[in-house]
């Protein structure tokens, strides 16, 4: 699959959505909830869920989160195929 790269940029501008790359990347699922949670305890943010779930469409855009269902709830992915293939074509 191929991201733009300007989309993929932009993702990444923020503060608030690298912290939530940081967490889905150190703890692969999670669901809405345990992400606010971690985003609020261990950086201080004050964010609201619904504020998280305009960042995560963001990143789902860019390619960055993915989510499946498990169960009744919504689990969120970490997928670092866009970093790779960035960083790829610059190294090569």
């Amino acid at each position: 699959m191929n991201w733009d790269k300007d989309t993929l940029f932009k993702a990444l501008g923020d503060s608030t959505r690298r912290l939530i790359l940081d967490e889905l990347s150190e703890r692969n699922e999670l669901t809405l909830y345990e992400l606010t949670i971690r985003l609020i305890t261990k950086h201080g943010l004050s964010i609201t869920r619904q504020a998280i779930a305009k960042h995560l469409s963001v990143l789902e855009d860019a390619g960055l989160v993915k989510s499946k269902r498990k169960g009744k709830y919504r689990v969120l992915i970490f997928n670092n195929e866009p970093l790779k293939n960035l960083l790829k074509g610059w190294i090569e």
